[in-house]
């Protein structure tokens, strides 16, 4: 049995003769037209037949290349599709879900159990990130987004709407309090979720204590984070007052672990939103998800 050449090679080959182009096929393998044009020379060499008549401007398939690009090219067809198969069967009982970090490992995490309970045949891949899913791109089927409800072309179903409110542990609040008045506040240890930085009228401690009638000196001063369980984990570490997310902080305050010392609240001005392409829906995985999760928000801001 005689050696094949290297697959690269092959597959250098294969995109080359389909474009008739070395550049085009090197964007298309991501590699660069010289080492494109490198694999396809060691194949010629290795076969020890020309594939390629290389002119100025244009390349052509020679005799040669052109016999044996009609098999090669059926060969990487028919990989590709047995591969597709594979990746179909997975689709097929996959739900991949976008959403930011914070409401991942506040919100989604502690209770996506119970969408595996309603639906054992579906499983679901949660991919948090603060950038907005590429449905195309990224391979998420649905997500949940946090903002004013504007998705252009999307279908959406708002969830809840969020809130902020001063939030502590209960350590803390033994340790410094009582807190009766927001002046009681103004030089605690204050600690800042810029994640809600992109509205410009989010709600920040200066606007907080501006509502209560209170002048603070330097509001912006203490600790910052850019995600917000970040801020509300050091809040429940008893490292000072957060300025918290009234949803993503639900839980923590079910059990006891973070308190509000002073109970007012303010809203953000945005909610979370169920966002998918239109299409989507029509897939089971995705639309079982949508009704679990509108049931879900349902029972939970009866309690929030």
């Amino acid at each position: 049995m005689f050696k094949l050449p290297p697959l690269n090679a092959i597959r250098a080959f294969e995109a080359t003769a389909r474009h008739l182009s070395f550049t085009k096929a090197a964007d298309e393998l991501s590699v660069t037209p010289a080492a494109l044009s490198h694999q396809v020379k060691g194949l010629e060499d290795f076969l020890g037949i020309q594939l390629f008549v290389r002119k100025t401007r244009a390349i052509e398939l020679t005799e040669a290349g052109r016999r044996c690009f009609p098999g090669i090219h059926a060969g990487f067809q028919q990989v590709h599709d047995s591969i597709a198969q594979l990746r179909k069967q997975d689709d097929d009982r996959l739900v991949v879900i976008g959403c930011g970090p914070g409401f991942a490992a506040k919100w989604l995490a502690p209770r996506l159990y119970r969408f595996l309970e309603s639906y054992p045949e579906i499983d679901a891949r949660v991919a948090p990130s603060l950038r907005t899913a590429d449905f195309a791109g990224d391979g998420v089927h649905v997500s949940i987004r946090f903002g004013d409800g504007n998705f252009p072309d999307m279908h959406v179903d708002p969830l809840v709407e969020d809130f902020v409110m001063p939030l502590c542990s209960q350590r803390y609040l033994d340790e410094n309090g009582p807190f009766e008045t927001a002046e009681d506040l103004r030089d605690k240890t204050l600690i800042h979720d810029d994640s809600l930085e992109f509205n410009a009228n989010a709600p920040t401690w200066s606007v907080w204590f501006a509502a209560q009638g209170v002048e603070v000196k330097n509001p912006g001063r203490g600790m910052h984070f850019t995600h917000a369980d970040h801020a509300l984990d050091a809040a429940l570490d008893g490292a000072g007052i957060v300025l918290g997310r009234r949803v993503l902080s639900a839980r923590d305050r079910k059990f006891g672990q973070l308190v509000a010392p002073i109970d007012f609240t303010l809203s953000t001005g945005r909610s979370f939103y169920l966002v998918c392409p239109k299409k989507n829906l029509k897939q089971p995985n995705v639309a079982a998800f949508r009704s679990w999760i509108l049931d879900e928000m349902d029972h939970f801001k009866a309690i929030y």
